[in-house]
């Protein structure tokens, strides 16, 4: 896992080359494209734009269609889209370990989507390559996933199959695994799409795909396993040895990235990465008017937030990035250690920088005041913290003091 850091100038530099390459609407005679540059009353009359490239690229406006690793896409706006490609190449090989055009990818608005591509996609696979029907497909999932395969499922008609995890530990429950498989079976599913998490939600709790797919292929000859890793894929790559989550595991088809949560990227910036020779099942030949096809759910997608995950990925470099990661590590392991000393139970994954705390050993008072997330608000069980970037060692100071201060009340009561 590898690639070199940039200096400021030069990452600067690379964008607005790149963005010197894309069509301009304040240069050229552009008639036939249904966008513009951003409006210029409100976003153009700041000097420093000439300085500021990833606000350059906002203001210009490119517009990215399209699956850029499968084609070459909208010819407008080739410039950024190789930096778009570039980015793609960083995720998906240096950090997920996929061969060298061996997969392909976009920019999504986000992890949510990319979820339901990686369904839709597969749905689309078991329809025109095994003819079945949608409701012979299953996607199945643990508990504790994100709430996108429920979506996804209710979109596509497909059936969604939700598997019991152990209370303490979150792991998937073997033997309710089973049970459910047979259900499924018996009932006539005869496809499966296999979601699991890299870091889900609440927990930041990473599945084990290996006593997952031992039971599936006691049932089901024709299944693709995503790996959701949207919270957790660009941080658990950094802090784990394992690889079975990542496409250096062959049972591996599609995963998920978001870069709006460990990459500090603008909202908008999801990524979804497949194997190659699947893109083209969500191929929609009816966007003839678009140069390279769309392959996406949304269709239009901003230019300017893949050029601002590349950004970030470049001015940090792979040694620089796991520093950071490992600094997050380090204080959520402080955090853990001083919730050991107090008794106070709670669940976390070693390698993530979710803490889950009982939610009986924390007031409601405590809870808001550090804005905790609960799993459920109508009944909750647990509260979680996670470890971010503004998450500083005086602010988990803060939290258990106060931590401390109440439970010594309730010890003397």
């Amino acid at each position: 896992m590898y690639w070199a850091k940039l200096q400021a100038t030069t990452i600067r530099e690379r964008v607005f080359d790149a963005l010197n390459k894309n069509l301009n609407y304040n240069t050229e005679l552009i008639l036939g494209l249904p966008g513009t540059y951003l409006d210029q009353g409100q976003f153009y009359n700041f000097p420093f734009l000439k300085e500021a490239a990833f606000l350059s690229v906002l203001v210009n406006n490119p517009n990215h269609i399209g699956c850029h690793t499968y084609s070459e896409g909208e010819k407008y706006f080739s410039g950024t889209q190789q930096l778009e490609i570039d980015l793609l190449r960083i995720c998906a090989v240096e950090i997920l370990g996929a061969e060298e055009s061996g997969y392909d990818g976009y920019v999504a608005p986000g992890g949510t989507e990319a979820n339901i591509q990686a369904q839709w996609m597969y749905r689309n696979y078991f329809m025109q390559n095994e003819n079945a029907k949608a409701k012979e497909i299953g996607v199945i999932f643990s508990e504790d996933a994100h709430y996108s395969v429920y979506k996804g499922s209710n979109l596509l008609g497909i059936h969604p199959i939700t598997v019991k995890v152990e209370h303490d530990t979150r792991e998937i429950l073997l033997d309710d695994l089973n049970k459910k498989l047979e259900e499924a079976y018996n009932k006539g599913i005869r496809y499966l799409i296999i979601h699991l998490s890299m870091g889900t939600t609440i927990f930041g709790s990473v599945d084990s795909p290996e006593p997952v797919l031992k039971l599936v292929k006691q049932y089901f000859k024709h299944y693709f396993v995503h790996v959701d890793a949207a919270f957790g894929g660009f941080i658990y790559p950094f802090s784990s040895q394992k690889k079975d989550l990542s496409f250096e595991n062959p049972e591996i088809s599609s995963i998920t990235i978001d870069g709006h949560k460990m990459l500090q990227s603008p909202y908008g910036t999801g990524v979804f990465l497949c194997r190659k020779s699947l893109i083209e099942y969500v191929q929609t030949p009816e966007a003839s008017y678009v140069y390279g096809s769309d392959f996406t759910l949304c269709g239009s997608r901003s230019g300017a937030n893949a050029i601002s995950m590349w950004m970030i990925l470049m001015t940090h470099g792979s040694e620089g990035w796991s520093r950071i990661i490992q600094e997050l590590i380090d204080r959520a392991d402080y955090l853990c250690n001083a919730l050991n000393e107090m008794g106070i139970k709670y669940y976390r994954n070693p390698d993530m920088n979710i803490i889950t705390i009982d939610a009986n050993e924390i007031s409601e008072g405590i809870a808001e005041k550090y804005y905790l997330v609960a799993d459920n608000y109508l009944k909750p069980q647990w509260r979680k913290v996670v470890v971010m970037a503004h998450v500083k060692k005086e602010m988990i100071d803060l939290f258990l003091l106060d931590l401390k201060k109440e439970r010594e009340v309730l010890i003397s009561k």
